[in-house]
């Protein structure tokens, strides 16, 4: 590892050679090729803390926790420890009719700390394979309860602004269009609702005459769907990708009345909001709601290996209980489904947030970093601050009254965020929001120092 920090002899010979293979070789995603090759890629050689350490030994503060999914920080001593105790013992084995002590353990433990009702975990890679097995459960549920014909007209429900993944699947149930429009032709039909984007209210509201209407739209769309509708999906709290837009209290509340009323299963993306993000361990506690199925991802392992899981209620699980021969059961799976070694990082994860101090003191910190951006909140370039818990996202915009955005090829987030580097920052934007999203652990002169520093970021490409 020293070598590669090496900025002389065989260090930097090393170095040139990583960055060529990248050039000729790695195809990376949502990235402009092109636009990338043009430019000094930044090459993550080590970490440590809530630091990143580049090949020129730049240490830089990860303040998008490295795609939103580490939560305490790099080599965390106890969750370095659990994976290399584990892999003395067991590296991975299938989860197709057999079972191993870490995936068990660790489906105890997250039924345990799950809005209660969720009593049966079903193991999969990542957030959009979380999602994809939700959406298939959906589906064979309402196979089994209702027949072939029922299945016929079926159809998902969602907002729009959503992300839910990328696989087909999970993209079908999107809703951001730069990303998911041009796939439209190949993916499934689902139905769609006005997201509430409240700074751009869909249906013209204000935030001192909003009664939550926006939650009227999905009640209407499954009544008049005359109960076509097995499954609404959405991120409860914060739809992330779309820019951290925070859904008004009691939306969740609302949604979840209408597909109790109109008979189509809840399926919450937890993989963002979970773990404590916004303050509480799962983002549908605040409302106390308890869905159908639940998705997590991200934080479950503290960033370290892909696992992620879809929880379900007895009501559900039930239905898949039959003979062998009725074939009731659930034909879905992955190789690497609770692979031991990202069970054990899981298991130790959730030993650290057990007693509760990490998400107790998001609200604290939480309060540090709203402080420390609120003289933006003024700024002539910024359209609005959105923050729940340690998920923020501040808009830019290039006229404050009208709203406008800027042209999208001014990359004008893009190049705020590039010049943090040299202040020692690590951000990366959604468009033209600066998405912030730290590590629970980070400590709050981290926060100070990330709010001040892209203030002054901000106030140098957009002028005070």
């Amino acid at each position: 590892m020293k070598t590669v920090l090496t900025s002389t002899g065989a260090g930097l010979d090393r170095r040139e050679e990583i960055r060529r293979w990248d050039r000729d070789h790695l195809w990376h995603p949502f990235t402009q090729m092109q636009e990338y090759l043009a430019d000094d890629p930044l090459v993550v050689v080590a970490a440590e803390g809530h630091y990143l350490i580049d090949d020129r030994g730049r240490r830089l503060f990860d303040a998008t926790s490295v795609l939103w999914c580490n939560l305490l920080g790099h080599r965390v001593p106890e969750i370095d420890a659990a994976v290399s105790e584990q892999l003395g013992r067991l590296a991975h084995s299938t989860l197709l009719g057999a079972t191993h002590p870490a995936a068990a353990e660790l489906a105890r433990r997250l039924v345990e700390i799950a809005p209660p009702g969720l009593n049966h975990v079903f193991f999969s890679d990542n957030g959009a394979t979380a999602v994809e097995a939700a959406l298939k459960i959906a589906f064979q549920y309402r196979l089994l309860t209702q027949g072939k014909e029922a299945v016929e007209k079926a159809a998902y429900l969602s907002l729009d602004n959503a992300y839910h993944g990328d696989t087909l699947g999970a993209a079908a149930v999107g809703g951001v269009e730069l990303f998911h429009d041009i796939f439209k032709p190949i993916l499934l039909p689902t139905l769609k609702v006005p997201s509430p984007y409240c700074y751009r209210c869909p249906i013209g509201k204000t935030r001192t005459d909003c009664s939550v209407d926006c939650a009227d739209d999905v009640e209407q769309a499954l009544a008049r769907e005359g109960g076509r509708v097995c499954a609404v999906i959405l991120e409860p709290g914060v739809q992330a990708a779309a820019g951290m837009l925070l859904l008004p209290d009691g939306y969740l509340t609302r949604v979840a009345a209408a597909c109790r009323k109109h008979g189509a299963l809840l399926i919450l993306d937890e993989v963002a909001t979970g773990f404590g993000r916004t303050g509480t361990l799962f983002a549908c506690q605040r409302e106390g709601v308890t869905p159908d199925l639940m998705c997590v991802a991200k934080g479950l392992t503290g960033g370290y290996l892909p696992v992620s899981a879809t929880l379900a209620t007895d009501a559900v699980y039930n239905v898949f209980l039959g003979r062998y021969e009725e074939d009731r059961h659930f034909f879905h799976g992955h190789t690497y489904t609770g692979n031991a070694l990202g069970c054990a990082a899981a298991l130790a994860t959730l030993r650290l947030l057990a007693d509760g101090a990490v998400v107790a003191a998001v609200s604290t910190k939480e309060q540090v970093l709203r402080d420390g951006l609120a003289p933006l909140a003024s700024h002539r370039h910024v359209g609005e601050i959105r923050q729940a818990g340690l998920m923020c996202g501040v808009e830019l915009v290039a006229d404050r009254h009208t709203k406008a955005w800027f042209p999208r090829g001014d990359r004008v987030a893009y190049r705020i965020c590039l010049s943090l580097r040299d202040r020692g920052i690590f951000m990366r934007p959604l468009g033209d929001v600066l998405v912030l999203m730290p590590p629970l652990s980070s400590t709050e002169d981290e926060l100070r120092h990330l709010a001040a520093s892209m203030g002054t970021a901000v106030r140098e490409h957009l002028g005070a």
